[in-house]
């Protein structure tokens, strides 16, 4: 990996009504034709991502979205894009038009996802009435042209003064100096040949940053592994579907985590998620269970989440449990579901699965993570850390 995943990037959309600029806006930014800018309202008819490096503020992704009045025939399909776009903004940027009443009653629900805001408004549009200009002091907007880099410079400058958020660690509060960490990564046919999948990936460099012995393995050398260690591990972590073979082997003084629940703690609310799972303690439980999933690659015959989850849960339930399953970008919207089992989100930007998490609680449905979920099946989610 070169790049650093859009997953750790600072996401910053940019909103407005049709016409209102955001196109030029992030062309300009990027410095690169990103967007089509047109005077025909509604070009924009999808959110478009750019990733890019922004000194003094890191790697970002910038999100031009279409205009949230669009009255289009495919309005309703657009406004959903926005709506995905502000769920997963860090940062958004907002350009006011000539309606104030409108844009107001937007930013006021940008507002409520708790997201830092920049306020825009375009230098062609200043011939607006001095009451209008009055009205829009009290967002200290930046007046924007595309014609004057000055602006775009002032508009860069305005992000990099926003406080950025108070970083965590994945093992945030279970490693120090020198500790001893076995990772127990087994290589199935979901891992990409010749690479380790994102999780790993993180999980090492976190542990390397804060000066952990790290030490690595897969399942069927997991005995040779420690019995040639001079200590016992102070930390095992594992991929969830080995929880309970691993369990079993441990040192009793070893800790136990697993990948995912690293990832629901750090992007998630993982009391929360341990709370939810508490749910199928029903022993008659027989209610409706979502899998989500935010990878997209195509199901595998040992897929986690197709395949392994839902067997155990009929291997406990039987078939009075019914399971949906979503993929990728889509969460759940309106069906009434028992519980939500997420998987880690380790592709998805901290400020989605909050989000996500933040939509189940307001609407009263459990929300539990894959590995928070097999530990408590396999009877060892007492035994686990976190």
């Amino acid at each position: 990996m070169i790049n650093t995943p859009s997953s750790l990037r600072t996401h910053i959309g940019i909103f407005g009504k049709t016409n209102s600029g955001k196109s030029s806006l992030i062309n300009a930014i990027t410095g690169q034709e990103v967007s089509i800018v047109s005077d025909i309202s509604g070009t924009t008819t999808d959110s478009i991502s750019k990733t890019m490096e922004v000194p003094g503020l890191g790697p970002v992704v910038f999100i031009d979205t279409p205009g949230y009045d669009d009255k289009s025939i495919l309005g309703s399909k657009r406004l959903e894009q926005t709506k995905k776009a502000i769920e997963k903004s860090d940062v958004g940027i907002f350009l006011f038009s000539k309606d104030f009443d409108e844009d107001k009653k937007f930013v006021d629900y940008l507002k409520t996802y708790n997201m830092k805001l920049i306020y825009c408004i375009s230098k062609s549009d200043l011939r607006l009435d001095k009451e209008y200009l009055e009205k829009l002091e009290e967002y200290n907007p930046i007046y924007f042209s595309i014609k004057d880099k000055d602006s775009t410079n002032t508009l860069i400058e305005a992000l990099k003064t926003l406080e950025p958020e108070e970083e965590r660690t994945l093992t945030e509060g279970l490693v120090k100096d020198s500790d001893l960490v076995l990772l127990v990564m087994p290589q199935d046919i979901q891992a990409p040949k010749g690479r380790l999948i994102l999780p790993q990936v993180h999980t090492i460099r976190d542990l390397l940053d804060q000066k952990a012995l790290v030490v690595s393995t897969v399942l069927d050398r997991l005995d040779e592994s420690l019995a040639i260690l001079n200590r016992p591990p102070d930390l095992i972590i594992t991929d969830s579907q080995c929880f309970k073979e691993v369990f079993n082997k441990k040192p009793k003084e070893s800790k136990l985590t697993s990948f995912s629940v690293l990832f629901s703690k750090l992007k998630g609310n993982i009391d929360y998620f341990i709370h939810s799972v508490k749910v199928l303690d029903k022993k008659d439980f027989g209610g409706k269970i979502l899998i989500c999933e935010a990878c997209t690659h195509s199901p595998l015959e040992e897929d986690i989440g197709r395949i392994k989850i839902p067997n155990l849960l009929k291997k406990k339930f039987g078939d009075k449990v019914q399971i949906d399953f979503l993929r990728g970008g889509d969460f759940w919207e309106n069906t009434d579901y028992d519980l939500i089992v997420h998987c880690g989100g380790c592709m998805l930007n901290t400020k989605t699965m909050e989000n996500r998490v933040k939509k189940a609680i307001e609407n009263k449905i459990p929300m539990t993570n894959y590995g928070i979920l097999i530990a408590y099946l396999k009877e060892i989610l007492e035994d686990i850390t976190y």
